[in-house]
C-alpha cells in the first residue's frame, strides 16, 4: 500500500507501459472490445490508474480515479461518433520519465503520458492517429460538399416543377430522393472502420 501512495504521490501512478499483443487478454479493456463485431486490438497503453485501448473502431478508455482505489469507469469513444483532432507529441526532456500523447476526440481532450522507453511504439500510434484524423477531415469535406450538392438540385426541382404536377407526388419523390442521397453520400464518406490505418502505421 505504501508503495502505491508514493507512487501516486510522485506522478508515477500515470505514466504508462505499452503492452504487447500476446497480453492483451490480462487487461480489463479487453472485456469491452466487440470481438463479435470483428472489432480487434491494435495498440494499448496501461498504467496503474488508467488504460488507452485503440481498436480498429474506438478508443476504449478504462478510467481509474486514482492507482490505490479499485473503482474504474469505462468510456467508450467510436471514431465514426469523435473525429480526432489536435494530435501531438510532448517528447520527454533529460530528467524526464515519460513522453506526453495528446489529442482530442470529438469534444474530449486526452493526455497520456508514456514511458519515454516506449518513444517508437508512441511514434507509430501518433502516426495512425494523424492518419485517422486526416481521414476525418477528408470525409466531412466531401459530405458537406454532397449536403450543399443536394440542395442545390432540390432548389432546381422547386423552381422548375410543372403547375399540372401533383403536390403531394412530387413531394414524396423529392424526400425519396432526399433520403436515398443522404444515406449514399454520407454512408460512402463515413468511416467506420480502421484496419487498414493501423495495419500501416502500428509495428508492434
Amino acid at each position: 500500500m505504501f508503495k502505491k501512495l508514493a507512487s501516486e504521490a510522485l506522478g508515477l501512478s500515470d505514466i504508462g507501459e505499452i503492452i504487447k499483443p500476446s497480453d492483451y487478454d490480462k487487461t480489463q479493456s479487453d472485456d469491452y472490445v466487440l470481438s463479435e463485431d470483428n472489432e480487434k486490438i491494435f495498440f494499448l497503453i496501461k498504467s496503474k490508474k488508467d488504460e488507452y485501448c485503440f481498436t480498429n473502431l474506438a478508443l476504449i478508455h478504462v478510467d481509474g480515479d486514482s492507482a490505490v482505489s479499485s473503482k474504474r469507469n469505462l468510456r467508450r469513444y467510436d471514431y465514426y461518433q469523435h473525429n480526432i483532432r489536435d494530435v501531438s507529441i510532448e517528447t520527454a526532456g533529460t530528467i524526464d520519465l515519460d513522453i506526453e500523447l495528446k489529442f482530442t476526440m470529438g469534444n474530449y481532450a486526452l493526455s497520456i503520458d508514456v514511458n519515454k522507453k516506449y518513444s517508437t511504439e508512441v511514434a507509430d500510434i501518433y502516426k495512425a492517429l494523424l492518419a485517422i484524423s486526416m481521414i476525418q477531415q477528408d470525409n466531412a469535406r466531401l459530405r458537406a460538399y454532397g449536403d450543399e450538392s443536394l440542395q442545390r438540385a432540390v432548389e432546381v426541382i422547386k423552381h422548375n416543377r410543372s403547375v399540372e404536377a401533383n403536390v403531394s407526388q412530387e413531394f414524396g419523390n423529392i424526400a425519396q430522393f432526399v433520403n436515398i442521397w443522404l444515406t449514399d453520400t454520407h454512408h460512402k464518406h463515413t468511416t467506420k472502420d480502421f484496419t487498414d490505418t493501423f495495419h500501416k502505421y502500428i509495428h508492434n
